[in-house]
């Protein structure tokens, strides 16, 4: 799959959020890499920044928060495009979910980890 594909798919996967819960992200930009950080070859997305529960009132003149979507591991995971559109998806929310402040724990009981 090329590059342009896995990040329609991603597009397409921040699409189908809600816009109730779209309209709510706030600050927050969302990339593709081809690859994560060596020291963690497997990793799927990452979320950097400030979620939205920590926020105060110190909060204001920073620099968005960043979600990164990593094509190389989803598609060394997956088997077929459906595997990789079904993973893209679970790992878009599952960053967003680190945006407002769900962690890992509860991602994973609600079948997003």
């Amino acid at each position: 799959m090329t590059r342009e594909e896995f990040e329609e798919l991603v597009a397409e996967a921040l699409d189908r959020i809600p816009p109730e819960l779209t309209r709510l992200m706030d600050n927050v930009a969302v990339f593709v890499e081809d690859e994560p950080p060596a020291d963690d070859p497997e990793l799927l997305g990452l979320y950097e920044g400030t979620p939205l529960t920590d926020r105060g009132e110190w909060y204001a003149g920073v620099l968005p928060d960043r979600i990164t979507i990593y094509r190389g591991p989803t598609l060394r995971m997956c088997g077929t495009r459906e595997e990789v559109v079904a993973e893209t998806e679970v790992t878009v929310v599952h960053e967003i979910a680190h945006h407002f402040g769900i962690d890992d724990a509860r991602l994973h009981a609600l079948g997003y980890g």
